[in-house]
């Protein structure tokens, strides 16, 4: 490797560089996610840890150096169990990175339609309505809250299980690759208790919180004035109309154009 300069009995080398443009370039996009939250204390007392050991190593600090290790350590294991929500946010941002979606089935426009057809005579009859729809990584644990049902998707049977007097018209209905998968599911509720300064509902929470938990879709029909709805990545589309629900449908499940790491960076920036 070509040497760059010496500092003391130090060689820096072009790929010394490299490495702390990378290492730092971590660290900063870490502490922007993490950063108003009370892991990003946690965070800044763990770098402040590691820049004292360093320091210990290169001045030869031995039985410093030791404890500092055994704290290292443990923190390992404790940086895992502290920042788990933030560890799972940053890990459904990358599987809804263009670059890893290229290998997973996108939903038809068969489905988009079919799913745009019955959340509009849906919304007709104001009938409330929670459709999730998975896009990459599955949400058993969510599924399995409700009635299995893998049963194939058609508008009818959409409007048959939200109308009011089904057993099942309560919670959400979960789809994947054309099969409805459960209903009557259980999702998690979104902290987001307001959107444009509109109060949202439990069922519009519910639609918005799975959306920032994992790579789905939510279409929401509201049963109070039968304005449909779409949350995505933690956001929330309001006011659609059917044709405007079926773009959206259809732009969500097709394969964008590889945008690699920009895309992460813009997602870690609206997660802020």
């Amino acid at each position: 490797m070509i040497e760059l300069f010496k500092i003391g009995f130090l060689t820096i080398t072009l790929s010394d560089i490299l490495d702390i443009i990378i290492v730092t370039f971590i660290v900063y996009k870490l502490y922007t996610l993490l950063r108003g939250t009370i892991a990003a204390q946690i965070f800044v007392g763990l770098l402040i840890i590691i820049i004292i050991s360093f320091v210990a190593q290169a001045i030869n600090l031995r039985a410093v150096s030791w404890i500092l290790k055994l704290i290292t350590d443990i923190w390992v294991i404790a940086f895992i169990i502290l920042f788990q929500p933030e560890i799972r946010r940053l890990l459904v941002m990358l599987a809804r990175n263009p670059v890893f979606r290229i290998f997973t089935k996108s939903e038809s426009p068969e489905e988009a339609e079919v799913i745009a057809d019955a959340a509009f005579e849906l919304s007709q009859q104001q009938h409330g309505a929670l459709m999730v729809i998975i896009r990459s990584t599955g949400i058993r644990g969510y599924t399995e809250t409700g009635e299995i049902l893998n049963a194939k998707l058609t508008k009818d049977l959409l409007t048959s299980i939200f109308f009011p007097r089904s057993p099942l018209h309560d919670g959400a209905v979960i789809i994947k690759n054309n099969i409805i998968e459960a209903a009557r599911c259980t999702l998690p509720l979104s902290i987001t208790t307001k959107v444009d300064g509109e109060s949202l509902g439990m069922r519009h929470r519910a639609g918005l919180g799975i959306s920032e938990q994992a790579d789905v879709i939510s279409v929401i029909v509201s049963e109070e004035t039968g304005g449909i709805s779409v949350a995505e990545n933690g956001k929330l589309f309001s006011g659609l109309s059917k044709d405007g629900l079926k773009k959206k449908l259809q732009s969500a499940f097709t394969t964008p154009t590889v945008k690699g790491w920009k895309y992460i960076i813009e997602q870690i920036r609206r997660e802020k």
